[in-house]
């Protein structure tokens, strides 16, 4: 598995539409179907590929969850840094995105709950109470205009703003 600056192209394009098969791809780049699909278990197995998901516009799909943009101060552990504090974070049902940040905050953490009092206890009782969170401060989210790379919400491709001077 080579490491380089550019992603493969194969990828790019799973990560467009991860039902695509090896034959679809292959007809796409011009490879070979069973090489692609040798790469593609290479990149499974090695955790290049995490997994595969459905984009879904809750607007559209009802059941909408609340999601809260949750930014974290830590406290650095001796020897460990941000990282064992920050995986604990990360192995709650509740986070579903869980990243490092430079600038304001430590870490920001992505919360999903059936309700803001389910997201608020989350953040009250779970991670604002762990040895080595200094600061939490969370923003619930509204709405969304695009996610995962795909436009959302009603009416998002028809109305374009006008470019002026």
């Amino acid at each position: 598995m080579h490491h380089s600056d550019e992603i493969d192209p194969l990828l790019v394009h799973l990560q467009r539409d991860a039902r695509l098969s090896p034959e679809a791809l292959a007809t796409m780049t011009g490879g070979d179907a069973d090489e692609i699909a040798r790469k593609i278990s290479a990149w499974e197995e090695s955790g290049a590929i995490l997994g595969y998901h459905t984009v879904i516009d809750s607007s559209k799909a009802g059941g909408a969850a609340v999601r809260a943009h949750i930014s974290v101060d830590l406290r650095p552990e001796d020897g460990h840094g941000f990282d064992r504090l920050a995986a604990r974070i990360a192995r709650f049902d509740e986070v579903k995105d869980c990243f490092l940040m430079s600038g304001g905050a430590d870490l920001v953490v992505v919360v999903e709950g059936a309700s803001l009092h389910e997201v608020a206890q989350f953040v009250a009782k779970k991670l604002s109470t762990m040895d080595g969170v200094e600061r939490t401060m969370t923003a619930f989210q509204l709405g969304g205009y695009k996610q995962n790379g795909f436009l959302a919400g009603s009416g998002m491709d028809e109305d374009r703003l006008a470019i002026t001077p």
